[in-house]
């Protein structure tokens, strides 16, 4: 189905980059402020936070690379989607074990982390969802030659 020159897909996926993106920036800079603050306090980042912005980074620029229509074709892209999925399910262990279970108290701070943890959760279901979209897109939409010659297409 095809509105003008966007497909259906196409639109499905600039959506879900969409959002992807949108939670990569928030996750950047919900823990940007804590790397802001070490930076002033002339105090050394602490590694996880450097982790969480060079994944929410690489998520954020991959989201904008993906909103190029012919992007989605290429056989890598679903595979460096599941690169991302791992490393956003790495820092929700990462930090999901330091914030879950701690109690705020009132804490703004602490607060704060609690609810950059299920931002990460939510970033890491739909780069998920965006690696099994993108792998049964590619899988359709590959080109298929035969055996012998690769000169037919099947």
């Amino acid at each position: 189905m095809a509105f003008g020159s966007v497909t259906l897909s196409h639109l499905l996926f600039s959506i879900l980059h969409f959002f992807q993106f949108v939670l990569a920036v928030t996750v950047c800079a919900l823990y940007g402020i804590d790397l802001d603050r070490a930076r002033k306090a002339h105090a050394h980042a602490d590694g996880k936070w450097i982790f969480a912005q060079v994944v929410g980074g690489l998520s954020a620029l991959t989201a904008v690379l993906c909103l190029i229509p012919f992007v989605l074709r290429f056989a890598l892209v679903w595979a460096w989607n599941l690169i991302l999925f791992i490393l956003w399910i790495t820092l929700f262990g990462l930090v999901g074990n330091l914030y879950i279970k701690q109690d705020a108290n009132g804490d703004g701070d602490i607060q704060r982390m609690k609810n950059a943890v299920w931002v990460v959760l939510a970033s890491a279901i739909l780069w998920l969802i965006g690696t099994l979209a993108h792998f049964i897109y590619w899988w359709g939409h590959r080109e298929r030659r035969s055996r012998f010659t690769s000169r037919a297409r099947v």
